[in-house]
C-alpha cells in the first residue's frame, strides 16, 4: 500500500499535472474513510482558485447509440487541436464487486493512450441515478490540474441525465436514427435539458434516415418552450467512425460557450449549480446522520414491519422515526 502524500504533495502534484498524482488525489476524494476526507477538504479548497476555467460537457444517449465511440472521436479530433481532455465516465456499479462494470479505458483504448486525454472511470457506488456523488469533486480536481474540456458521460438510463445537467456548462444529447419511430425512445424532458441534439453513425449508408431524424427533432424542439437563456437547440448528425461532424459539434459548443458569458448565463448558472450542490450536500448528510442514528437504528425494523402489514400509513411510520432522531 502505498503512503498517503501530504495536503501539499497532492496540491503541487494536481496543479503541475501530475497523472498519478490526480489518479491518488481522486481515489481519496472517493475514500469514506474520515480520515481520508478530511484530507481531501483540504486539497480541494486549496486548488479552488485554480478550477472554473474548463469547458464542462454533459453526454447521454439512448442505449447503443455508441456514446465510447463518439467520445474517443471527439476527443480524439480535440486534442489533436493541442487541447487536454479528461472524460468522467459513469459507470454502473457491480452489486457484487462494487466496482465500475463496463470498464471505460476499455471501451476508449485509444484515448486512453493519447498524452493528452485522462480518463476516469468511476462506479456510481448506488447513488440514485447512477452519478457517483464524488464528481463534481473530481471535475474541480480535473480543472486544476489543465483539463480545458471536461466530459461527464451518463449511463443513459433515466435520472442520472438531471443530475449531469446540474453540473455542467453545455449538455449534448445522442441519439440514433432508423431505430423505429425516435420521438418515443427518448423522454421528452431529457430533450428539453438538452443543448444540442445529435443523430449519431450517420454513415453513408444511413445518411437519409439520419436527415430525417433531423427533421423530426427541429420539429419536435419548436413545440418546447423557449429556454430562459435564449439559446435555441440545434440538431447535428455525425459518423464518429469516419470523423464525420464532430468539428462543428464543437464549434457549437464554443459558440454557446461565447454567447452565454456575453449574457451573464454562463457564470449565473454555475453559480446556480454551486448552490445546489450545497443544498443537495445537506440532504445527503442529514439522510446519512439520520440512518446512522442509535435511536432511529432500535427501531427502524419495527417501525418498517408495521408499515409491511399495514398497521401504519408511510407518513405516520416516518413521523416516528423522525421523532426519535436527535442529531
Amino acid at each position: 500500500m502505498k503512503p498517503r502524500l501530504s495536503v501539499e504533495e497532492y496540491v503541487s502534484g494536481v496543479l503541475s499535472g501530475s497523472r498519478p498524482v490526480l489518479s491518488r488525489a481522486i481515489t481519496l476524494i472517493e475514500s469514506l474513510l474520515p480520515a481520508d476526507r478530511a484530507i481531501a477538504q483540504q486539497v480541494l479548497e486549496a486548488i479552488l482558485p485554480h478550477t472554473g476555467q474548463s469547458v464542462r460537457l454533459g453526454i447521454t444517449g439512448v442505449p447503443g447509440v455508441g456514446k465510447s465511440t463518439f467520445i474517443e472521436s471527439f476527443g480524439e479530433l480535440l486534442t489533436a487541436q493541442g487541447k487536454k481532455v479528461a472524460v468522467l465516465a459513469i459507470d454502473p456499479t457491480s452489486q457484487r464487486s462494487h466496482g465500475s462494470i463496463m470498464g471505460d479505458k476499455t471501451r476508449m483504448e485509444k484515448l486512453a493512450h493519447n498524452p493528452l486525454a485522462y480518463i476516469r472511470p468511476s462506479p456510481s457506488g448506488g447513488v440514485l441515478g447512477g452519478v457517483t456523488s464524488k464528481t463534481r469533486e473530481t471535475l474541480l480536481l480535473c480543472e486544476a490540474a489543465g483539463f480545458e474540456l471536461i466530459i461527464v458521460e451518463t449511463v443513459g438510463v433515466g435520472q442520472s441525465e438531471t443530475a449531469v445537467k446540474g453540473m455542467v456548462d453545455f449538455f449534448l444529447l445522442l441519439m440514433l436514427a432508423g431505430a423505429g419511430d425516435e420521438l418515443q425512445g427518448i423522454k421528452k424532458g431529457i430533450m428539453e435539458m438538452a443543448d444540442a441534439l445529435v443523430i449519431t453513425k450517420a454513415d453513408a449508408q444511413n445518411q437519409a434516415a439520419a436527415q430525417r431524424a433531423v427533421l423530426e427533432y427541429q420539429n419536435a424542439l419548436h413545440l418546447f418552450p423557449m429556454p430562459t437563456n435564449g439559446w435555441l437547440p440545434s440538431v447535428l448528425t455525425c459518423s464518429a467512425l469516419e470523423n464525420q461532424g464532430l468539428q462543428a459539434i464543437w464549434e457549437l459548443i464554443l459558440d454557446y460557450v461565447q454567447k452565454m458569458k456575453a449574457n451573464d448565463f454562463y457564470q449565473q448558472n454555475r453559480q446556480l449549480q454551486n448552490l445546489e450542490w450545497m443544498h443537495s450536500f445537506i440532504r445527503q448528510t442529514l439522510e446519512e446522520h439520520f440512518y446512522e442514528n442509535e435511536a432511529v437504528k432500535q427501531h427502524l425494523k419495527q417501525v418498517e414491519s408495521t408499515v409491511k402489514s399495514g398497521e401504519k400509513l408511510p407518513i405516520e411510520a416516518a413521523k416516528l422515526l423522525l421523532a426519535q432522531f436527535r442529531p
